[in-house]
């Protein structure tokens, strides 16, 4: 059951019942609260995945959670419905860090980017500065795309 398959409560926690109890405010954090909580994780969804896979991680109650890839395969629409989740859980207290590609995403989370380019840290600052700087479109779009941008068809 997945409510079963939150385990990130049982770390840290004194006994199985406030563990329990754990998993169970987590699955309502990310909204899986619902018939899906007894449901086999083999059930779920890529989107209702990755919520539990969130919801293994706050049962924790993190301070500070890493996101790797959260949004790699989901749908625009999935991407969209998991974005103000992900806000709430940092509107609670916890610091978010996300490595992602999905920037639709990113620029509607984000405070601040750090763009790496072979491991070389290439820009960094607020969202909308970052993804006009030339050396983030040459590296993530290519010399094709700056083109564009600096002598853009009229």
């Amino acid at each position: 059951m997945l409510f079963r398959s939150v385990t990130g409560a049982f770390a840290g926690s004194p006994d199985d019942a406030i563990a329990r109890e754990l998993a169970r405010e987590a699955l309502v954090r990310v909204g899986l609260d619902g018939p899906q909580s007894a449901m086999l994780a083999g059930g779920l969804t890529t989107k209702q995945l990755r919520l539990m896979e969130l919801a293994r991680a706050l049962a924790s109650r993190p301070r500070l959670l890493l996101l790797d890839e959260t949004f790699a395969g989901l749908s625009h629409d999935a991407i969209d419905e998991m974005i103000p989740i992900i806000r709430r859980i940092n509107s609670e207290g916890v610091t978010v860090v996300i490595i992602e590609h999905t920037m639709h995403a990113m620029v509607q989370l984000a405070d601040t980017f750090s763009v790496l380019d072979h491991g070389s840290i290439i820009a960094n600052g607020p969202p909308a500065e970052v993804v006009r700087d030339r050396a983030v479109i040459e590296a993530y779009l290519g010399r094709k795309w700056l083109n564009r941008v600096e002598n853009p068809v009229t």
